[in-house]
């Protein structure tokens, strides 16, 4: 797939024109599906999902001009008939990924099958991730959650859609456990190459070259 990994959405210019350039056509002529479910894995999940569908809170992403707009629910998807729901995902250009926990949204991307789906797409299909929908398309993000869940025995792993991981909100104001410090700390203890990215910052990936998008601060950690 090609992928759009952000911190915060499509917080400026240069990631708009990033996102273009994988789209290959206007926004007004793609068909997008946003999916939420992470954000129902930390608090107040419900009016923060609609804060992001309707673009009253955070930057542009699921208000940006779509041809169409669906909300794909992944605790949804096993109750219907596989062929029901990979139709709308098939038809769709961009998925897209929204923010929250990221321990049940990868739970949930794989339980749902979605996963799966998406490893079998070339480069007809575009990811866009939103913090931990950006954490997730590692496959190994750390294994950060809010707890909030009522899971066992989830796994603590990703998708593999990138051989490297995500460090969203870098040094953003008020998240005492996003600070420079924390990150260095944060990918010291992780297996891959880390990159810590702030809210205008984002990671292009097409035909497997890696390319930072950033108008702001950003790291990356090798391995």
């Amino acid at each position: 797939m090609k992928l759009l990994l952000t911190s915060a959405g499509i917080s400026n210019q240069s990631i708009m024109d990033a996102l273009l350039e994988l789209l290959g056509k206007p926004i007004s002529e793609c068909r997008a599906l946003f999916v939420p479910t992470a954000i129902y894995g930390i608090g107040e999940g419900p009016s923060l999902c609609y804060g992001v569908l309707t673009g009253r809170i955070g930057d542009p992403f699921c208000d940006m001009g779509w041809a169409s707009l669906g909300v794909l629910e992944l605790t949804a998807l096993p109750s219907l008939k596989e062929e029901t729901w990979q139709r709308w995902v098939n038809e769709a250009d961009v998925i897209l990924v929204g923010g929250g926990d990221p321990l049940y949204l990868a739970h949930w991307m794989r339980e749902s099958g979605l996963a799966a789906m998406l490893h079998s797409f070339g480069n007809e299909k575009v990811y866009v991730g939103l913090s931990a929908g950006s954490m997730v398309a590692a496959a190994n993000f750390g294994g950060k959650s809010y707890g909030l869940h009522n899971l066992s025995g989830v796994e603590q792993v990703g998708l593999g859609l990138v051989d490297f991981a995500m460090f969203p909100h870098l040094d953003y104001p008020g998240f005492v456990n996003n600070t420079s410090a924390k990150a260095e700390e944060w990918a010291a203890q992780m297996p891959v190459t880390v990159y810590a990215m702030d809210d205008t910052t984002a990671i292009q990936v097409l035909d497997g070259e890696v390319k930072v998008i950033s108008e702001g601060n950003w790291r990356r950690f090798e391995k």
